[in-house]
């Protein structure tokens, strides 16, 4: 009998779709994990790697023929990415663009979508100020379109700076080196170093002198200073000057307070932070570099891991104009110092900052996203430098919120034989926001109880001689400054502008503060006569301000350029005829080549001059220029101290006969042994001047200035 066989019938079953999700763009990496994190499954959030696309390197891509028309390409490099965002967006419930609230984000929302090719009804654009939960929920309630005028004024921007660069750069390649570079903003900024360059050099000191003086009344001594004659001030021009005040004293008779004036001064908080003044503050109190403080602002905006709280936002966003402050975080400040400090250091009416000429408005001025997230609380979180960053920006917000200082201050006015005597004494009387935000220069100078009618006893009298001094070179803080109260640049332009004139070594560094180069004076003169508008400060302002009516709708971007277009256009036709084609010579350096024997010559690099054989190519032997300060080597006893460069460009000192001798230091010898031990002594930079040191032991003395 036949078997039968089962068969199986296989059952299918259809796999669900997954639902799609939306696809949130942004700019960076460690955006994209915070907003996720408070988005949801919903949503997959992914970086563009900042900007995707851009005009190209080789050409100046700018269409002078048709309204001046930028051709962009994809950026090299960006391939894979461009790749991933289309099979993202393809596979999206809805796409949206939340690149930074600025017109550099708005133009990379913008070239995004031209790039994934979305149609206007398809574009959801969202922004917000802080990177917290409550805002970026906010924000995607209510997107909107991509604005065009932002993305114009942007745009007009990139196409000036990249007609200035590319007409400009070519001429100082021709006519004096290739590698360099011009731009609007860098250009003005290498004059403001050099007109202060000038300045210094054409500087003549003037002498003047003042009388210090003790004075006594009992046991208590307080200080005070020369101040007029028959109740006019005078200015002492020299010492014979001086020897009429003093001859006109009876040292040993009394001298009698003849006014007291006693005053209440209150000294109010400052604004919370803009992008110029947080970058001036880092520079001036943490000595950070315009760079490094954008960078670690970045990072504090973008998200940090703040253990069992995730990844958040600590800062809102870092580059604007505006010293505004939401009502939200008046609100949390103020609740925060009746708690902390109590109800007396709470303002009832915080300070307003003034808005810069040219400035926005378009976001919050920059603070913590959260005030009751304490500097001392996110410590551990952060990394040095995002730890300094945070508790200058957290603690200038807040103080901003609080009381004025109140200050007790009393001026005394003592005389003797028509000649008059100042002393200033105060005493804090309410701290008020100084209690949280400080300079740390400020101390009590109280004068004993003095009354009008008193009579004092003058102890000792200390003239000294005085020469005015120069106008000091810019550090990073003070152009800064300079340039936005010029109104030259925005608040992102600031740290790459500096960044270009080192790199192009038109300037250095010295001291914190900036010197021109000979080829910085060398390009500056070629601008200056031959591209006048380029680093006038009024005219470059006029043109920040016409891109500011672009943003708002109120210019065309293609009539700006045009206007600028037109007589710059001539200028440049001039200059190529005009400019005469510059050598810079090579000096006889006055040693030979250790290799060859030939003589070496000194050349000028991409980082400064250097000795070079005068036979290159064929012999490339080259060496660093170093500075011999003429002091005998305290090792070797054989060679000098000469002045050298660590490859981070900080200065050192180390023995001429190195390697034969290793002896090396970062602050310079200056020639003489310890008193206590005979170990050589040192001259190092300190806070206010200079000491010497012995750096084996406890002994320093004072640089006499």
């Amino acid at each position: 009998m036949p078997t039968k066989t089962a068969t199986k019938t296989k059952k299918t079953t259809k796999k669900r779709a997954k639902p799609k999700k939306n696809l949130v763009i942004v700019e960076s990496p460690s955006k994209a994990k915070t907003i996720e994190k408070y988005l949801g499954r919903s949503y997959k959030v992914v970086a563009s790697i900042g900007h995707i696309r851009d005009l190209p390197k080789s050409r100046m891509a700018v269409d002078f023929e048709n309204d001046y028309e930028p051709e962009y390409i994809s950026i090299r490099g960006k391939g894979d990415i461009i790749k991933s965002l289309r099979k993202d967006a393809k596979n999206a419930k809805a796409v949206y663009l939340a690149s930074d609230p600025d017109r550099e984000g708005e133009a990379i929302a913008w070239h995004v979508s031209n790039i994934l090719k979305l149609e206007p009804d398809e574009i959801h654009r969202v922004t917000f100020n802080e990177i917290t939960k409550d805002a970026v929920k906010d924000a995607f309630k209510e997107p909107r379109g991509i604005d065009m005028d932002l993305v114009d004024a942007q745009q007009a921007r990139r196409v000036l700076d990249r007609i200035v660069g590319y007409s400009i750069s070519p001429i100082l390649w021709k006519k004096v080196k290739k590698g360099l570079s011009a731009g609007r903003v860098q250009s003005i900024a290498l004059k403001l170093i050099i007109d202060r360059e000038n300045e210094i050099k054409a500087f003549e000191p003037e002498e003047y002198w003042t009388i210090d003086s003790k004075f006594k009344k009992g046991r208590a001594k307080f200080d005070a200073s020369f101040y007029s004659v028959n109740g006019k001030k005078q200015d002492l021009g020299n010492n014979e000057a001086v020897q009429k005040i003093l001859g006109q004293l009876d040292r040993k008779g009394d001298f009698e307070i003849t006014k007291v004036v006693k005053k209440e001064r209150k000294r109010n908080p400052q604004p919370p932070f803009t992008t110029s003044t947080m970058q001036q503050d880092a520079n001036r109190k943490l000595s950070f570099r315009t760079r490094k403080t954008m960078m670690a602002a970045q990072q504090l905006y973008e998200g940090i891991n703040i253990g069992k709280g995730g990844s958040v936002g600590l800062i809102t966003y870092m580059r604007t104009d505006s010293t505004r402050i939401s009502t939200g975080a008046k609100h949390d400040a103020s609740t925060f110092i009746h708690e902390k400090y109590g109800e007396e250091y709470a303002a009832t009416k915080p300070v307003k900052g003034k808005l810069a000429e040219g400035a926005q408005d378009a976001h919050e001025a920059i603070r913590p996203t959260s005030v009751f997230r304490t500097p001392a609380d996110m410590k551990e979180f952060l990394t040095n430098d995002q730890y300094k960053l945070y508790n200058l920006i957290w603690s200038r917000f807040v103080a901003s919120q609080m009381t004025a200082q109140i200050t007790d201050t009393m001026t005394v006015t003592i005389s003797q034989s028509n000649v008059d005597f100042r002393a200033n004494g105060s005493k804090v009387k309410f701290p008020g926001f100084t209690v949280i935000y400080n300079n740390g220069n400020e101390k009590d100078n109280i004068l004993p109880d003095l009354t009008e009618g008193d009579m004092v006893d003058l102890v000792q009298t200390d003239p000294s001689q005085h020469f005015t001094q120069p106008p000091a070179r810019y550090s990073e803080a003070n152009l800064i400054k300079a340039l936005e109260e010029n109104g030259v640049g925005r608040p992102s332009t600031y740290a790459p502008t500096l960044d270009t004139i080192q790199r192009r070594y038109y300037v250095k560094l010295e001291s914190k503060r900036f010197e021109p180069t000979e080829l910085g004076e060398i390009v500056n003169k070629i601008i200056i006569e031959q591209f006048p508008d380029i680093v006038d400060v009024k005219f470059t302002a006029k043109v920040e301000g016409e891109l500011d009516e672009v943003e708002l709708g109120k210019e065309k971007w293609v009539k700006v350029i045009d206007q600028f277009y037109q007589p710059f256009s001539k200028e440049v036709s001039e200059a190529e005829e005009a400019v005469e084609k510059i050598e810079i010579k090579d000096e006889l350096a006055g040693l030979d080549c250790d290799v060859c024997g030939a003589p070496m010559v000194v050349k000028m690099g991409k980082y400064g001059k250097f000795f070079a054989c005068s036979r290159f190519p064929n012999c490339r032997n080259t060496k660093a220029i170093v500075k011999d300060t003429g002091i005998i080597c305290p090792t070797c006893h054989e060679g000098t101290i000469v002045e050298r460069k660590s490859k981070k460009n900080r200065t050192f000192f180390g023995c001429s006969r190195y390697p034969d001798c290793d002896f090396v230091s970062w602050d310079r010898p200056i020639g003489r042994d310890c008193p206590k031990d005979g170990y050589y002594l040192v001259e190092k930079k300190v806070k206010g001047g200079k000491q010497v040191l012995c750096p084996n032991g406890d002994y320093e003395e004072a640089v006499q200035k």
